[in-house]
């Protein structure tokens, strides 16, 4: 890899979930094991929020990690996750993938990994 590599950025999205997925409380126990799960250090408390209006309404979370951040929201209207995993660490994209399919029960995912130089 490259001497200046800077950071790893995932982008997940995955469709036909189980909404009942969405929740806060769950939210927040998805940061918590997919930070285990991909080997990283949880840095405060996950921030879980609920706001838009209308098909935009729904909850999003943000946990930092000590090597930067996951955020995600929800979209309960078309059942859809957005999951976004930057790190200056480098993780296995494979798990993360496989644990965040199990966790919100998705049928389809899209995602992409980015080395940031």
């Amino acid at each position: 890899m490259n001497k200046n590599f800077w950071g790893q950025s995932y982008h997940l999205d995955l469709h036909n979930c189980n909404v009942n997925k969405f929740s806060k409380v769950n939210l927040n126990r998805f940061c918590k094991e997919l930070c285990q799960e991909i080997e990283m250090k949880r840095h405060g408390k996950t921030m879980v929020e609920r706001f838009g209006a209308g098909k935009l309404l729904g909850n999003s979370a943000l946990q930092f990690i000590e090597t930067s951040s996951i955020s995600v929201h929800a979209d309960e209207f078309f059942n859809r996750i957005f999951i976004d995993i930057f790190s200056c660490k480098r993780f296995n994209c494979k798990k993360a993938k496989s644990f965040c399919m199990i966790f919100f029960e998705s049928r389809n995912v899209k995602s992409r990994n980015l080395y940031r130089f």
